[in-house]
C-alpha cells in the first residue's frame, strides 16, 4: 500500500532472501535499489523536483534535508536521513550520512551516482571510508563517512594534451571581455545624469545590452552604513525569530514566538531550556548546530516548561534557517511554525494572521491541506481497490463451483451458450453408443430396506460409475431411480466411441462387486445394455434445461438392458460389430425375441484381453496394495488414471470445427439427414424377465423423449 508505513526488519528480510536467490552480496543488492529507488522517484512524478534541488552535485546533496523536510508534510511518519558535504584534504567530497535506521546505508551510494550521471553528467564512485555510532539525544544514530571520487575519462586525458590551445582560448575571450566593460564605461559616463528621453530603466537596459548580457558578472552586493529598520519593526516583521550566542543564551526574539513560548520573555534564558532539536537529530550546541549549518532545523518546545494550563496542547514545532552573524558571534534562527493542515493549526489556537504575509508558510499549509484531502481519497480508493481485489477472488471461487456443478449437468459448450443467451441447436450424431444400467431385484430392496439405505447405496454406486466416466470420456445423461445412462461420441465425436462405453461397462460391473446389498449384505447385481446408431442430441426446455437424445438407437439400448441378465454386458448386433476385432473377449447369447424389434442376434461382453483391471478402473498401475486399492472410495482427490485412446486428439473435417474440437467443444448444425420414420415406443412396463424376477415399473423412456 502505497501509504502504509512498513518495519524496516520486513525491508532486512526480504533484502536477506533476495541475497540467497540471487547468491550476491547485500551492499549490491542495497546498490541495485538505490539505482531503482531513483528511477521510480522519477516515475512517481518527482523528476521536475529533483532537478532542481541544485546546480551541481554538492547543492544537490545540501538540499536533500530540505526535500525530506518538505516531504515529511504529507508523509508525517516519514524517517529520513540527515546528509552534510565537507571538502576532503584531497580535494575530494566527504559524504556524512547520519541515520538511527541501521543496515540502509549502501543505498546512498546507488541513489547518489545514479543522480551524479543522470542529472549532472558525470562518474562518481563512493567508498565507505568510516563508519561508527554515535550516541544522540535520540539514541544510537549510525555516522557513515563516503568518499565521493569523480571519475576520469580517456577522452579527459586526451584533451590535456589541447590546454596550451584552450589557453590562449580563455586569454583571448578575457581580452574582449574586459574591451566591452571599457566601452559599457565609456558609454555609462557619456549619459546624461538627467536624461530628457530616456528613463532610469531603460538607461540600465542599454548598459546590459551593450554589454551582451554580462552585466551580472559585475554584480557587487552593496551594504547600507547601518540598518535602516527599527528593531520594534523588525521583531514585528519577521513574528517567528530567535538570536540567540555561543551559550545558547536567548538575546532576541519575534513577537508572536513569544506568544506561544511565554518563556522567551525572560531575560538571560537558554534556548535548550525551552527548545529540543528534532532535525537534524544532534545535540543542542553551538558546535553541531555550526556543523549542520545547511541543513533545516526543527525546533520543539519542551512540554514540561510551558504553562499548567497549557499541558494538553500539542508541542509547538518551528522549522527554518540557522545563520551565524559573526560580527556580533550569535546565531539567528528564521523559523515558522511547523504545521501540516488546517487542523493542526486549530489545535496550537493558531490563525493564518499569526504568520507573517510574507511567510510561504500560509500558502504551503493551504496547499497541503489540499495534498492531504488527495492522499486520504487515494488510501481510500487503495483500500476498495484491495476489497474489490478479495471480493473478485472469492466470486472467482464461487463462480467456479457454479461452473463446475452447471457443467455437471450439461455439456460444457451448451451451458456456456445458454449462459450467453444463446439458443442451442440440436444436432445428428450419425454413429454413437449408448449405455443402460439398472439395479437387479431394486424393487425388492426398496421394499425391504429404510429410504435412507437406498440413498446410500445409489449415492455410493453412482459415485463409483461418475469417476469411470472419466477414466473413460463418456458422457453422463441422466440418472433415474435406478437407471444409469451414458453416451460415447456425444457430445464430442469420437472414433472409438464403441470402445470407450464397452470400457466403462466393464468397469461397472467391476464397480458393483464393492457395493453393498443392504437386504442380503453381499454385492449388488447390475444389468447393462450397449447399443450402436446414431441419435438426435439438443437441449430441451427453459426451466432445467436437459441435454437429451432421441431416436430409435436410445429404446434399442434401453431394450438391450431390460433383456439383459445379472451381472452381464449385453450387446446389439451394431454394437457388436463396432467392437469386433477390437481386442474384446465377446460370446454369442443367440437370437431372442426383443419387445417392439422382433428377433434379434444378441451378444455379451466378457472381457477387455488388451487392458488390465487396474487400467479399466484408472487406478494407478502399480497400486501398493489390491485390496486397500479397491476400498478407496472415488473422492475429488483421487487419482484418476486415465485410459488413452488412439483418436484423443481428434482431426476435424473444417477449420471451424477443428477449433472447436481443440476446446472439447462440436458446434451443433441444423439436421439434414432423415430421422426414422416412426420412433417406436420405449415404455418400460412390468415384464417377466428370463431369470423369472420382475423388473421395476419406471416410465422413463417414452415416445419422443430422452
Amino acid at each position: 500500500m502505497t501509504y502504509t508505513v512498513y518495519d524496516d526488519i520486513i525491508t532486512i528480510k526480504l533484502i536477506q532472501e533476495a541475497c540467497k536467490v540471487l547468491d550476491v552480496s547485500m551492499e549490491a543488492i542495497l546498490k541495485l535499489f538505490g539505482e531503482y529507488f531513483f528511477k521510480f522517484c522519477k516515475m512517481s512524478g518527482y523528476d521536475r523536483m529533483l532537478r532542481t534541488l541544485g546546480g551541481d552535485l554538492v547543492e544537490f546533496i545540501e538540499n536533500l534535508d530540505a526535500l525530506h523536510s518538505y516531504l515529511a508534510l504529507s508523509y508525517q511518519e516519514m524517517n529520513a536521513p540527515s546528509f552534510r558535504v565537507e571538502k576532503g584534504a584531497d580535494g575530494n567530497l566527504l559524504l556524512h550520512y547520519y541515520s538511527d535506521r541501521h543496515g540502509l546505508c549502501h543505498i546512498v551510494p546507488g541513489i547518489i551516482e545514479a543522480v551524479a550521471k543522470d542529472f549532472f553528467a558525470i562518474d562518481v564512485t563512493m567508498d565507505i571510508i568510516g563508519m561508527n555510532e554515535e550516541e544522540e539525544r535520540t539514541g544510537k544514530k549510525e555516522h557513515v563517512v563516503f568518499r565521493v571520487v569523480q571519475k576520469i575519462h580517456r577522452q579527459t586525458r586526451r584533451a590535456k594534451s589541447n590546454r596550451p590551445q584552450e589557453g590562449q582560448d580563455i586569454q583571448r575571450d578575457q581580452e574582449a571581455l574586459e574591451a566591452a566593460f571599457l566601452r559599457m564605461k565609456e558609454k555609462y559616463l557619456s549619459i546624461s545624469p538627467c536624461p530628457v528621453n530616456k528613463s532610469r530603466w531603460n538607461i540600465v537596459q542599454s548598459i546590459v545590452m551593450f554589454g551582451k548580457g554580462h552585466f551580472t558578472n559585475t554584480f557587487e552586493t552593496v551594504y547600507p552604513e547601518r540598518l535602516w529598520i527599527e528593531v520594534k519593526t523588525f521583531c514585528n516583521a519577521f513574528p517567528f525569530h530567535i538570536v540567540f550566542d555561543e551559550s545558547l543564551q536567548v538575546k532576541q526574539a519575534g513577537v508572536n514566538i513569544q506568544k506561544f513560548v511565554p518563556g522567551l520573555q525572560t531575560q538571560k534564558i537558554r534556548l535548550d531550556e525551552y527548545f529540543s532539536i528534532v532535525h537534524p537529530q544532534v545535540t543542542f550546541s553551538i558546535l553541531s548546530i555550526c556543523k549542520f549549518i545547511n541543513s533545516q532545523f526543527v525546533l520543539k518546545t519542551r512540554r514540561e516548561m510551558m504553562p499548567e494550563a497549557w499541558k494538553m496542547k500539542p508541542t509547538l514545532k518551528l522549522r527554518g534557517q540557522m545563520i551565524w552573524m559573526e560580527s556580533t558571534r550569535c546565531m539567528v534562527y528564521m523559523c515558522s511554525p511547523k504545521l501540516r493542515s488546517l487542523q493542526e493549526m486549530e489545535e496550537h489556537e493558531m490563525h493564518l494572521s499569526d504568520i507573517a504575509p510574507h511567510d510561504t508558510t500560509r500558502d504551503l499549509i493551504l496547499l497541503n491541506q489540499q495534498r492531504l484531502a488527495e492522499i486520504e481519497l487515494s488510501n481510500q480508493l487503495e483500500r476498495k481497490k484491495e476489497e474489490l481485489r478479495v471480493l473478485s477472488k472469492h466470486l472467482a471461487i464461487e463462480k467456479k463451483k457454479t461452473e463446475t456443478l452447471l457443467y455437471a449437468m450439461l455439456p460444457e459448450h451448451v451451458a456456456n451458450q445458454l449462459k450467453e443467451g444463446k439458443r442451442v441447436a440440436a444436432g445428428e450424431f450419425k454413429t454413437c453408443t449408448i449405455l443402460f444400467s439398472d439395479v437387479v431385484t431394486f424393487t425388492n430392496i426398496c421394499a425391504a430396506c429404510e429410504p435412507i439405505q437406498i440413498v446410500n447405496m445409489l449415492n455410493s454406486m453412482y459415485s463409483k460409475f461418475d469417476r469411470l466416466t472419466s477414466v473413460h470420456d463418456v458422457y453422463k445423461v441422466e440418472t433415474i431411480g435406478d437407471a444409469y445412462m451414458v453416451v460415447g461420441g456425444v457430445p464430442v465425436p469420437a472414433e472409438s466411441h464403441a470402445q470407450r462405453v464397452a470400457n466403462f461397462a466393464l468397469g461397472m460391473r467391476i464397480s458393483a462387486r464393492e457395493v453393498m446389498n443392504p437386504v442380503t449384505g453381499g454385492p449388488i447385481q447390475i444389468r447393462v445394455g450397449i447399443h450402436t446408431g446414431p441419435v438426435l442430441a439438443g437441449v430441451v426446455g427453459d426451466k432445467m434445461p436437459r441435454y437429451c437424445l432421441f431416436g430409435d438407437t436410445v429404446n434399442t439400448a434401453s431394450r438391450m438392458e431390460s433383456h439383459g441378465l445379472p451381472n452381464k454386458v449385453h450387446l446389439s448386433p451394431t454394437a457388436y460389430r463396432a467392437l469386433e476385432n477390437q481386442g474384446f473377449e465377446i460370446i454369442e447369447r443367440g437370437e431372442i425375441e426383443v419387445k417392439g424389434k422382433g428377433k434379434m442376434t444378441t451378444y455379451f461382453l466378457i472381457q477387455n484381453l488388451k487392458a488390465t483391471e487396474n487400467e479399466i478402473m484408472g487406478r494407478p498401475r502399480n497400486p501398493p496394495d489390491h485390496k486397500e486399492a479397491s476400498a478407496q472410495e472415488p473422492q475429488d482427490n483421487t487419482t484418476i488414471a486415465v485410459m488413452r485412446y488412439a483418436d484423443s486428439q481428434l482431426s476435424f473435417p473444417s477449420s471451424e470445427a477443428h477449433e472447436c474440437g481443440k476446446q472439447g467443444i462440436i458446434t451443433f448444425s441444423p439436421v439434414s439427414t432423415k430421422l426414422p420414420n416412426k420412433v417406436s415406443q420405449c415404455q418400460r412396463t412390468p415384464q417377466q424377465h428370463p431369470n423369472g424376477q420382475r423388473a421395476p415399473s419406471l416410465n422413463l423412456f417414452k415416445k419422443g423423449a430422452s
